[in-house]
């Protein structure tokens, strides 16, 4: 099951905590006893054959049902206890999930989280994730959630040093004009159109500009260092704008959106572990 997942060995070796050879062994025997071919082998990739994704697609529901009824088990213990691991963007883990957690773990030292950082629109369920984390608007329809942050906006900002060369835009269509920070995302692969709002309408803006990331803590780099202009939340720039190392344009054109939210299965709410974490994160006004 582990292998046919992560259709690698290595990763599947790391998870189930073995080596690759053992792991590789173990398949092989397998196969053997069964007389198919479970897996596909290639230089790059491993992939289920038919034979194995039938056999997976058979077992696969009852081996998750057993997992979940041994983390039930953690009920009697009086502490719960497990692993959780959790997808989430560079901001949410940084500035909603880390500063609520590190208040958390100490009060339950046998919960062990896993923080795996993806900016795109994970699929828990595919991925073997036990949560994810989403701005509410991009929340799957069969999944539960819990509000884990404020609403926020994003922020245009601009070292002094850029300013010094191009002036202030005085509404968001001049910015076609500036060298802005563009960024990736890694969901459709194409550039964020930066979004505002003028009289409950929406614009959109196309911007242009020597860099582009997919990482937002970059792109406050290189605004930092004077060679562009950037969307990035509030939250995040608001210091250095007290300090004077960056300027803040267009504030009263940029929206605030839904909050992050924690998204899960329905089947992770009998685990006392996970119960526990969601109450950690939980936002509260």
């Amino acid at each position: 099951m582990a292998v046919a997942r992560e259709r690698s060995f290595t990763r599947a070796a790391a998870k189930v905590g073995v080596s690759q050879s053992a792991l590789s062994h173990t398949i092989r025997q397998l196969e053997a006893r069964l007389g198919v071919r479970l897996l596909t082998r290639t230089t790059r990739a491993v992939s289920p054959t038919e034979a194995g994704e039938r056999l997976l697609n058979g077992i696969g529901p009852h081996f998750d049902e057993i997992e979940a009824q041994v983390d039930a088990l953690n009920d009697l213990r009086d502490k719960p206890a497990g692993t959780i691991r959790i997808t989430a963007a560079d901001y949410a883990i940084k500035h909603i999930l880390w500063p609520k957690l590190r208040k958390f773990l100490p009060q339950y030292p046998d919960i062990k989280v896993e923080l795996i950082l993806d900016n795109g629109l994970t699929d828990i369920v595919t991925e073997r994730y036990d949560a994810g984390v989403r701005m509410g608007e991009h929340l799957a329809k069969d999944m539960i959630s819990a509000r884990i942050g404020p609403d926020f906006c994003l922020a245009v900002v601009g070292a002094p040093s850029y300013f010094a060369d191009y002036p202030e835009p005085a509404h968001p269509k001049d910015l076609v004009g500036h060298i802005c920070i563009n960024f990736r995302l890694p969901s459709s692969g194409g550039l964020y159109a930066w979004e505002f709002e003028e009289d409950g309408r929406e614009i959109k803006v196309r911007v242009d500009g020597q860099l582009a990331f997919n990482n937002i803590f970059n792109s406050l780099d290189a605004t930092l260092e004077g060679f562009g202009l950037a969307y990035i939340p509030e939250e995040i720039v608001l210091p250095y704008v007290e300090e004077g190392r960056l300027v803040r344009v267009l504030q009263k054109w940029s929206p605030y959106w839904d909050g992050y939210h924690l998204y899960y299965q329905s089947r992770r709410q009998s685990s006392p572990v996970f119960v526990a974490l969601i109450e950690a994160l939980r936002y509260r006004e």
